[in-house]
């Protein structure tokens, strides 16, 4: 299962998912963005990434001031082809989620099953609001 951790440093990706596909998928670009829902149940945000191909140690997940931060890397075959049609992205991938309320991360956890990485991130009961 892999992990979520709370990260204190400065935002890794300020980039978000929306500018990826402002510019078009024509764009090549390093890092990739798979398909991500975010929803909401009375007791938590769920945040469900589309990702085949994966294992549980490949994906680093943490989360820092209010943004769930998801990312990793897909590796292809290193075997040579000619592609004739190429729409499975490999290599580096991020995303960054704005959290709508704070979460308790000392609660929340993460599975991988399907091709599909899921994270729980139980909303933060009013005492367990820091202040800062």
């Amino acid at each position: 299962m892999p992990t979520v951790v709370r990260k204190n440093r400065e935002p890794l990706l300020e980039v978000r998912r929306d500018i990826l596909h402002a510019v078009s998928w024509q764009v090549r670009s390093n890092v990739w963005s798979p398909p991500t829902d975010v929803y909401e149940t009375a007791e938590a945000y769920v945040v469900r990434m589309e990702i085949a191909g994966m294992r549980d140690e490949d994906f680093d997940i943490s989360v820092e001031n209010d943004t769930l931060y998801i990312s990793g890397s897909r590796s292809d075959s290193p075997q040579k082809r000619a592609y004739h049609q190429m729409e499975i992205r490999f290599g580096k991938f991020a995303a960054a989620v704005g959290l709508p309320a704070p979460v308790n991360v000392d609660l929340a956890r993460a599975e991988y099953q399907d091709g599909f990485l899921v994270v729980t991130l139980p909303k933060a009961r009013p005492s367990q609001v820091k202040v800062e």
